[in-house]
């Protein structure tokens, strides 16, 4: 009896960001737009934020700073939020 179908070893071999997509081309496209504008709404209300504290400048330059200083932390980071996506989508399709 076999418990896992082959595609589930590339589900393990791929990265985030690749599972992302893959999972955002063949979800409920309701749904998979819905959390992807979810990620959007906080994205706006960060910048909001940042905009409304006059920390443009600030937040440019520690953008920058991190993708050459720490390029793993904002990989990582970057990752957690396409799993995070990943499982609203998913928990909302099963």
């Amino acid at each position: 009896m076999q418990l896992f179908d082959d595609d589930d070893d590339d589900f393990l071999s791929t990265t985030p960001r690749e599972n992302f997509f893959q999972v955002f081309r063949t979800a409920n496209q309701n749904i998979a737009e819905a959390e992807l504008e979810k990620v959007f709404e906080r994205l706006a209300a960060a910048e909001r934020l940042i905009e409304e504290k006059g920390l443009e400048q600030e937040y440019e330059q520690l953008v920058q700073s991190l993708s050459v200083v720490d390029p793993s932390d904002l990989e990582n980071r970057k990752n957690s939020l396409f799993i995070e996506t990943v499982g609203n989508i998913v928990t909302q399709c099963e």
